[in-house]
């Protein structure tokens, strides 16, 4: 027979046995045994050291307790396909079975090195690895496998109990780490008791997995190299105590702006057809989330800025973004019942956002970055919106509070300047062809 056809006629055999495992596989996950059987020995006829057969010859010699017999197949297996990641796990499988720790993690470091991110490979090492009492180093790899799994994914039910279990081995390692931090910082703590530690304490729940340290992730303008707190520290606005002192009156406006004009409110979200919406798919158009502006990227509303002349007063002592065609941007914000936020991130960290909350029912609150607060009426806080944020009301009556937007305070007046007429020039340039503005 000539070389040609010798290749073929393998080749054949090969396409052939493939399919028979296959069958294989279906008919036991449908419990078909004896139909499964007799595919099994067909394929052990045509090519008895496939390496499909080989496996499927192991995997039942360590169901029957053999689990010498089953590696040294297992192994003729992996070697014979030594890119396929599931015969390696088997062979690791089997040393599991003979308690060869030191030699099933070399197995299974052969398996991460064709597929660092396997679930299945990470789990299984991160268990020798307790076996072994090694319980840190567990831990770094149970958190190597949690870092694979994204949150829409689905888990066979026995995959995902591995999966609790390395959550809770990452917990417990996190704990005692915790535990072993404490016992070196703790006495600096307690010889200084002033909040002054927010970065630092950021900086180990990080370490520990707790949170995640979110950065600026503006959607159109980063101006690099300024501070990017999360909520900032009121000492930066000596204007604040200021505005908190007027939220009486302001309500007061709202609450007429409210009972005379409700036509007035419009959806905060409001994208025209053909943007993808992405998360604002429920809120667009929607009145959930509704606005009463008093300035919209720098366009008066005069009719609602009579009614509101205290909040006006209020908001002309502070150092509102000033824009042409893009600020000042000051409004109303009602958020409706049992409404969400999602999260998002705003256009630039030129600028921060300020709430002033004015009517606040239980159940309320907002998230910058890794930091969860509540409203309080009265007291004002400023953020960047540009680290991911997001808000909800799960009460039973409509949220309001007072947003506008202020200059980053670590701007100088000509960065100002520099931003102002480059946001213009930006605009022109865009909207000479009737596209939308861009930026602030």
């Amino acid at each position: 027979m000539s070389k040609t056809l010798a290749d073929a006629t393998r080749a054949t055999l090969e396409t052939t046995v493939v399919n028979l495992m296959t069958q294989v596989d279906q008919l036991l996950a449908q419990g078909q045994s004896e139909q499964a059987q007799q595919c099994f020995n067909e394929a052990q006829r045509l090519l008895p050291n496939h390496p499909l057969v080989l496996h499927e010859s192991a995997r039942r010699m360590l169901s029957a307790g053999d689990a010498e017999s089953a590696l040294a197949l297992f192994q003729a297996a992996a070697e014979s396909a030594p890119n396929y990641v599931q015969f390696w796990l088997s062979v690791a499988a089997a040393e599991r079975a003979l308690g060869r720790r030191d030699a099933e993690l070399v197995t299974l470091e052969r398996a991460l090195a064709l597929d660092p991110a396997h679930l299945v490979v990470l789990l299984q090492k991160g268990a020798v690895l307790d076996l072994m009492g090694r319980s840190r180093a567990a831990a770094q790899v149970y958190k190597n496998a949690l870092d694979t799994l994204s949150p829409e994914l689905r888990l066979p039910p026995a995959l995902e109990a591995h999966v609790k279990h390395a959550r809770s081995r990452v917990a417990e390692a996190a704990s005692s780490l915790a535990s072993s931090i404490e016992a070196r910082v703790g006495p600096i703590r307690r010889s200084d008791p002033r909040d002054g530690r927010q970065r630092f304490e950021r900086s180990i729940a990080q370490i520990l997995g707790r949170t995640k340290i979110y950065a600026p992730q503006p959607t159109f303008m980063h101006f690099p190299f300024l501070t990017n707190h999360e909520y900032y520290p009121r000492r930066d606005f000596p204007w604040m105590e200021e505005l908190e002192y007027a939220t009486g009156a302001i309500r007061e406006e709202l609450t007429q702006l409210l009972r005379e004009d409700v036509g007035g409110m419009q959806p905060y979200i409001a994208y025209p057809d053909g943007v993808p919406l992405n998360q604002w798919r429920e809120l667009n158009h929607s009145r959930r989330w509704g606005a009463y502006f008093l300035s919209n990227e720098g366009a008066r509303q005069e009719e609602r800025i009579v009614r509101c002349p205290q909040t006006m007063v209020a908001l002309s002592k502070t150092p509102q973004v000033d824009i042409p065609g893009r600020g000042p941007t000051a409004f109303f914000s009602i958020l409706d019942a049992k409404t969400h936020i999602p999260a998002h991130t705003g256009v630039t960290n030129t600028r921060l956002t300020v709430h002033l909350p004015l009517i606040v029912p239980p159940g309320c609150g907002f998230r910058v970055g890794g930091e969860t607060r509540e409203w309080q009426v009265g007291r004002a806080w400023a953020f960047d919106d540009t680290i991911e944020h997001e808000a909800w009301n799960d009460s039973d009556i409509p949220r309001a509070i007072l947003i506008f937007d202020i200059w980053h305070p670590a701007l100088t007046l000509m960065e100002r300047d520099l931003v102002r007429e480059a946001m213009i020039a930006i605009a022109d340039f865009y909207e000479g062809e009737g596209l939308p503005p861009m930026g602030l």
